[in-house]
C-alpha cells in the first residue's frame, strides 16, 4: 500500500474544514451538551445541502459518485470540531449496509433519500452487556414482524430507518432486515452516556414490520462486512478528533506561563505532547491503511480496519486525557472544552464494539492474512 491523497481530495478536506469552522463553533457542540436536543438538526441540514452524506454513493443513487478517500477526509474534519450530527449512524453504517446487502429496489429506494439527507438511519446488533455473536441473538422475526430489544443503539431517536441483526424462522443463523421506526410496535427506552452530544436508546420491537436486507440466514457475515467498512470511517473521525486535542494542548501549553515560563518548555509537558504526537502520527499511519483497503475493497479489509481502530482508539483516548491534563485544574471545568473530547473519545470507543473486540479481531485477521 502506497499512496498520498491528490489535489481534488485535499481540496474536499479544505472545504470541509474551512465550512465547519465557519459552522461548528464550540457553541454548538456545547448548545447539544446543554440543551434538550438530541443532535444539531440546523448543522445538519447544512452538512447534507453540502452533498456530505452523498458523497460515496453511486451517482445513479443520487449521490456524488466520488470515493471512500473523499469520504474519510470528511469524516476526519467532522471529528476534528466534534459535530453534534448523526452522520456516523445514517453514513458509516446504514448507508453502508444497503450499499453493501441491498436489492436493487432497495438501493433505488432508500440511496436517494439518505443521499438527500431525508431519512436518518442507524444500525443494531447488541442485545446485552457483552460480546453479541449470531447465537446470541434473541431479536426474531416471524412472518414479517419483528420482535426483541436493541441496547444503545446510537441516534436511535433521531433515525427514520434502522438495519436490525435477528433470527429469521426462514432460515439458520442471523439476518439483516430494514425495519421503519415510523410505525407502530417500535418504543424506546433513552439511555444516557457520558456523551449526551450522541443520542443513545434501547430499542424495543413489538411486532414491527420488518423487511429482509441481503440474504436469508446470511446476516452475521453481512453485519462483519459492514463493521469492517465503518471501523475505517470510525478511525478518521476518532483521528479527527485526537488531531484536535493535540493541538489545544500544544497551544496552551505555549500560553500559559508558570515560574516566568511557557509550560510548554517543562520537560514533563514535552513528554505529554511527544507522546500524543507519536500516538497520532501511528494512527494516521494505520488510518492510511485502512482508507487504502476500504478504497479498493482489498482482500485484506478486516486486517486494515481493526489496525485502524485499534490504533485511533487508543490514540484519541490517550490524547483526550492528557490535553486535559495539560490543561491543569481548567481542563477538568465544564467551561474548557476538552471535555467535548474525551466524552467523544470514551462513546466512540465502544459504538461499533470495543477496543478488545477489535484487538481480538486484529489477531484473528493476522492469522488469516499470514
Amino acid at each position: 500500500m502506497n499512496f498520498e491523497f491528490n489535489d481534488e481530495q485535499i481540496f474536499v478536506r479544505d472545504v470541509a474544514r474551512s465550512f465547519l469552522a465557519a459552522n461548528c463553533p464550540p457553541e454548538v457542540v456545547r448548545r447539544v451538551l446543554e440543551g434538550n436536543e438530541h443532535y444539531a438538526a440546523d448543522l445538519w441540514q447544512q452538512i447534507v445541502a453540502q452533498g456530505w452524506a452523498a458523497t460515496a454513493i453511486p451517482e445513479k443513487y443520487g449521490g456524488l459518485g466520488m470515493s471512500y478517500l473523499e469520504l474519510v477526509l470528511v469524516a476526519e474534519e467532522l471529528g476534528r470540531v466534534c459535530a453534534p450530527v448523526p452522520f456516523a449512524s445514517s453514513v458509516y453504517l446504514a448507508t453502508e449496509a444497503i450499499l453493501l446487502a441491498g436489492s436493487e429496489a432497495q438501493k433505488e429506494h432508500w440511496l436517494p433519500k439518505f443521499a438527500e439527507g431525508e431519512v436518518i438511519g442507524t444500525l443494531a446488533y447488541a442485545e446485552k452487556a457483552g460480546r453479541t455473536t449470531a447465537a446470541s441473538l434473541e431479536t426474531k422475526v416471524e412472518n414479517g414482524k419483528i420482535t426483541g430489544r436493541k441496547t444503545t443503539v446510537v441516534d436511535a431517536e433521531i433515525a427514520q430507518l434502522i438495519v436490525v441483526a435477528a433470527k429469521s424462522d426462514k432460515g439458520d443463523g442471523a439476518s439483516l432486515y430494514l425495519v421503519s421506526l415510523d410505525q407502530d410496535g417500535v418504543s424506546y427506552e433513552s439511555v444516557k452516556t457520558i456523551d449526551p452530544s450522541m443520542n443513545h436508546a434501547n430499542i424495543i420491537f413489538n411486532g414491527a414490520s420488518a423487511e429482509l436486507l441481503g440474504a436469508d440466514g446470511e446476516g452475521w457475515g453481512l453485519l462483519e462486512k459492514i463493521l469492517d467498512r465503518a471501523a475505517v470511517l470510525y478511525a478518521w473521525e476518532q483521528l479527527g478528533g485526537s488531531e484536535t486535542c493535540l493541538a489545544m494542548a500544544k497551544d496552551h501549553a505555549m500560553e500559559r506561563y508558570a515560574f516566568g515560563r511557557p509550560i510548554g518548555s517543562f520537560q514533563a509537558i514535552k513528554h505529554k505532547l511527544a507522546r500524543m504526537y507519536v500516538k497520532n502520527t501511528l494512527a494516521r499511519s494505520n488510518a492510511y491503511y485502512g482508507a487504502w483497503a476500504l478504497n479498493t475493497n482489498a482482500p485484506e479489509l478486516p486486517l486494515a480496519a481493526a489496525t485502524a481502530r485499534v490504533g485511533s482508539s487508543q490514540a484519541y483516548y490517550y490524547s483526550s486525557k492528557e490535553s486535559i491534563q495539560t490543561h491543569g485544574g481548567m481542563g477538568f471545568t465544564w467551561e474548557v472544552d476538552c471535555q467535548f473530547y474525551y466524552r467523544r473519545a470514551k462513546v466512540l470507543a465502544v459504538t461499533i464494539g470495543s477496543e478488545r473486540v477489535w484487538s481480538d479481531k486484529l489477531i484473528t485477521a493476522s492469522d488469516l492474512v499470514g
